[in-house]
């Protein structure tokens, strides 16, 4: 039995690591790529080693660093303002319907989730931005939309039902007020939850560009995503144009040496680039958070 059990572990071992490794080739192949010339990606394709280095997919995207970096800051701010935000909004819900004393806590679930099978669809969306609201070229048209999610109420509201209700009844004995409980007692207690949907709505709000193309026209108020989204499109449009024969007011020369292939890697770095490295400090909360509510009892 031992050697059975043994011989078990050693073909799941095998199949992580090669799982993991079939996960991790195309982000390596897309830094190899990021490095790579135009010309050898055409003449070779994409490869897990560069066949030429070159950094003049880089160049390109560095060539103008204060916009890049007004880009950043947009993002940043969205993502750390939205996580926020998000986070309080989870919570506060998820405890209000976990509420056993909560009448409408039915009624109100059933809202919530009535809105995962069914949307608004996208013209009424619109127009109650820019028309009724009047949300047009304003931070808070690209916040709105990612601020709440039912899939992330649902895992806090999991993590929150685990915790036992005589807590709470001690709590209000010892003269706390409901807000008190909620961000003394209950955050702390979930802090697996609050960091996997912490996470989760970080990464919504970090690789938004969908909002910004429907509700910005302002370029100093585009996102990093959309940006770079934008970036690609008007090289690939004058180069369009280029190859039709049609007059552009950019240098023709300069325009069809602009990398297209690696140009889009080397942005797919700098986007992936800050999430990649601080997914390692929040993953072993993530997996908690993710899990909770498979095993009870």
């Amino acid at each position: 039995m031992g050697k059975d059990v043994a011989a078990l572990h050693i073909i799941a071992y095998v199949f992580c690591t090669v799982m993991a490794l079939l996960c991790l080739i195309p982000f390596v192949m897309v830094v190899s790529g990021s490095f790579s010339s135009e010309a050898s990606i055409s003449a070779n394709g994409f490869s897990l080693f560069p066949y030429e280095i070159s950094l003049e997919a880089y160049k390109t995207v560095f060539k103008e660093p204060l916009v890049i970096a007004r880009a950043y800051c947009v993002t940043i701010g969205l993502t750390v303002v939205g996580t926020a935000l998000g986070l309080v909004f989870s919570v506060m819900t998820a405890y209000v319907l976990c509420r056993q004393d909560f009448a409408w806590r039915n009624a109100f679930s059933f809202f919530f989730y009535f809105t995962t099978l069914f949307s608004g669809g996208l013209v009424p969306t619109y127009i109650l931005y820019m028309n009724t609201l009047n949300l047009g070229n304003t931070y808070t048209a690209m916040l709105l939309p990612l601020l709440f999610s039912v899939y992330n109420l649902l895992i806090m509201k999991s993590y929150i039902t685990s915790i036992p209700e005589s807590l709470v009844d001690a709590a209000k004995i010892d003269g706390c007020s409901e807000v008190r409980i909620l961000f003394k007692i209950i955050m702390p207690l979930v802090k697996p939850a609050l960091a996997t949907v912490g996470l989760l709505i970080a990464l919504s709000y970090w690789n938004s560009w969908y909002h910004a193309m429907l509700f910005i026209t302002d370029e100093k108020m585009f996102p990093l995503q959309y940006f770079l989204y934008d970036t690609v499109n008007n090289i690939e449009a004058y180069k369009r144009l280029i190859a039709s024969g049609a007059s552009v007011s950019i240098n023709i020369s300069s325009a069809l040496s602009m990398p297209s292939q690696t140009l889009k890697m080397a942005l797919t770095v700098v986007v992936t680039g800050p999430i990649v490295l601080a997914y390692p400090f929040v993953q072993k909360y993530f997996v908690q958070g993710i899990t909770i509510g498979a095993v009870k009892g």
